[in-house]
């Protein structure tokens, strides 16, 4: 693509518009890739991403986007094509990249963090920073992870059959998982039945019974339409903060000058911005549509929510005995859950005065 044109116009007498163009190629070229679709928070963050590395580099760097499969389908492919250059930049979820770097599951631990607001302060700081280390330890230099942003909200509970109001209200429920095994250990250590399903198959599985809940956001709830299949009970227990995690070829990064780095890193944090809210506001129609539509919304009790917490943490343990370098990613996360709560209060106290 022409970038910083530069236009000149001469109107004359017989209406013949004269005009020069002058246009400088970009000197770096990233390819961007996002397995979802243009009404996905992904998408939103990597348009965001690219409007504002064109401007600030003045057309230095050239960002290409690539939604869908085009350049490759599953986490493990698209991170491999990270790895050899084939591809600059692509976003996974925990559970994406879990098989490369297994530690990123610690995203998906329950009950760790409260609310948007100390969800956001820890992936803005080092907690993001010890987890890129760790990354580009794992592969060699080769794969960095650049930003965590959001990618659907939470994660709450929804089943076809009762309002979940405590962990006595799993018990025996079929549960909608990926093949990964943190998942399936919360889902049994509250009672219930994990059951692996593809993605594109579990309306069918709803309608058919072969599963009877989920651990989904809203916004995927309401756009894949499993109200329709049956799923009808939402309780907003808000288990795990749906990370997205941001990757980037170490090389093609380290080549570019710093001046250019600088530009990259800024555009990254306005990524992480806009994937930040964009859930936020996808999030109203879609609850006020799922209440619509009759289904039961819950919220469940402070108390209530810590018994949850409480049914769960044996999930805490058996992350940092079995997955590699778990325990190390675990303390790191936890004392950042620490530290931004301390920082939030703090900051709250003293708006409140």
């Amino acid at each position: 693509m022409l970038r910083n044109f530069l236009k000149t116009a001469a109107v004359a007498t017989s209406l013949v518009a004269a005009s020069a163009i002058a246009a400088t190629a970009a000197d770096f070229t990233l390819r961007a890739t996002a397995n979802s679709n243009e009404n996905d928070e992904d998408y939103d963050g990597l348009v965001v991403f690219k409007n504002y590395v064109e401007a600030a580099s003045n057309g230095a760097i050239e960002v290409e986007l690539f939604i869908g499969t085009q350049l490759c389908s599953n986490g493990a492919e698209c991170l491999q094509g990270v790895a050899d250059g084939t591809i600059d930049i692509y976003i996974s979820t925990s559970g994406g990249a879990s098989g490369i770097f297994p530690y990123v599951q610690v995203l998906d631990l329950p009950y760790l963090m409260a609310d948007d607001r100390v969800a956001e302060h820890v992936l803005s700081g080092d907690f993001t920073r010890k987890m890129r280390d760790m990354a580009l330890e794992d592969s060699g230099g080769a794969i960095r992870l650049m930003t965590i942003g959001n990618t659907g909200g939470w994660r709450n509970f929804a089943n076809t059959q009762r309002r979940i109001a405590e962990p006595a209200d799993m018990e025996g429920l079929k549960i909608r998982t990926v093949v990964a095994d943190l998942p399936q250990e919360l889902v049994k250590a509250l009672g219930a039945s994990p059951t692996p399903i593809p993605w594109p198959e579990l309306f069918t599985s709803f309608q058919t019974g072969v599963v009877e809940g989920s651990k989904n956001g809203i916004t995927d709830i309401m756009g894949m339409k499993f109200p329709d299949a049956g799923l009808q009970y939402v309780t907003l227990d808000g288990h795990a903060y749906m990370g997205a995690l941001w990757w980037m070829n170490n090389a093609k990064f380290q080549d570019m000058p710093e001046d250019l780095r600088r530009v990259v890193v800024d555009g990254f944090y306005a990524l992480q911005q806009a994937t930040f809210a964009s859930p936020k506001r996808k999030s109203i129609q879609a609850y006020e549509e799922f209440v619509a539509g009759g289904g039961d919304l819950y919220v469940p009790t402070p108390e209530q929510k810590a018994a949850f917490k409480e049914a769960a943490s044996p999930v805490y343990d058996w992350f940092q005995s079995n997955v590699a370098r778990g325990d190390e990613i675990f303390v790191a996360l936890t004392e950042a859950v620490v530290e931004a709560e301390a920082q939030i209060n703090a900051a709250r106290d003293a708006d409140l005065n």
